[in-house]
């Protein structure tokens, strides 16, 4: 008998919720996370503080670069005319340079990816204080924020823009 009790017990609830679904009383909102990290206030204010604070960084690289082309042209060009120690001398120098422009820019866009990584974190605690605070208010059961398919009638992803365009 208890077993029959038992095994009846997660139809029961199952029912239940299905009823409380039918009867609309359950709201289901979605958020398009990657949206909101494209398009959000502070997802682009965070992307411009970077773009900011790496520019210096980004000129030197394209300077070196620079000099790098210059060179080879240079070598491509007079490097059959001039004495086997100068061009030895100028190659050594583009090798250097090419070794520095390379862990220049490995260590560019692995600082790089470090800020975004710290900027994203904060953007997504803002989504979510956000998606709370929305379904809190207008009482959603349930928000998912990332689904194969979703329908625009239970997409909130607009709100939320709306929400963090509005927060100081």
């Amino acid at each position: 008998m208890k077993t029959w009790i038992m095994k009846l017990i997660p139809i029961l609830l199952l029912v239940v919720s299905v009823q409380a679904f039918a009867a609309g009383d359950f709201r289901i909102g979605v958020v398009d996370t990657e949206r909101i990290l494209r398009e959000s206030v502070p997802a682009l204010k965070a992307e411009k503080r970077i773009e900011k604070e790496f520019a210096v960084r980004d000129q030197e690289i394209k300077k070196i670069s620079q000099q790098v082309k210059d060179i080879q042209v240079f070598l491509d060009k007079e490097g059959m005319t001039l004495p086997d120690a100068e061009r030895r001398n100028k190659e050594r120098e583009l090798d250097n340079l090419n070794v520095n422009l390379q862990r220049l820019q490995r260590e560019f866009r692995e600082d790089l990816n470090l800020r975004k990584n710290e900027e994203l974190v904060v953007v997504l605690g803002q989504a979510n204080k956000a998606i709370q605070q929305i379904a809190e208010s207008e009482k959603y059961d349930l928000v998912l924020q990332e689904a194969v398919y979703r329908n625009p009638k239970i997409d909130i992803t607009e709100k939320v823009l709306k929400y963090l365009a509005n927060e100081k």
